[in-house]
């Protein structure tokens, strides 16, 4: 896996992955930063949260679950000091469907969490409390 980095100016960076995507960055107004892109924290919670979704909905198709929408909302807490990382984020998935058992996506959770979602274990493993809830909704 490789990405590389250049400067467009201030504190405005783009990101390209090897496969030729983009991804833009800048920092906040305070450090020059003029609202061209993500912070590059926002990019690590996008990360985590893209991550977690791909496995939640890989797991609960394989699980024959009829799931027509997923959301995913992630907030986060980062220290007052520098370095400011993250100390907790709270990962909640709203899953839309049919008749979707909670009990499998709960374990979809439990599976991403624990096994498969590198981000988040990376993550945990550097010492950020990372706590999940969920809500089912029925399709309309």
């Amino acid at each position: 896996m490789q990405v590389d980095i250049n400067w467009q100016g201030n504190v405005h960076f783009t990101a390209t992955n090897a496969s030729g995507h983009e991804v833009a960055m800048d920092g906040p107004p305070a450090s020059g930063g003029e609202d061209k892109g993500s912070r590059p924290l926002e990019l690590i919670l996008m990360g985590l949260g893209g991550c977690t979704a791909f496995d939640v909905v890989d797991i609960l198709r394989k699980g024959r679950q009829d799931v027509v929408d997923l959301r995913v909302s992630l907030v986060a807490k980062r220290a007052d000091a520098i370095p400011a990382v993250f100390e907790e984020i709270d990962i909640h998935f709203v899953v839309v469907g049919r008749a979707v058992d909670a009990g499998k996506v709960q374990r979809a959770i439990e599976l991403t969490a624990q096994k498969y979602c590198s981000a988040s274990i990376m993550l945990e493993k550097a010492g950020v409390m990372i706590t999940h809830s969920f809500t089912v909704e029925e399709a309309g």
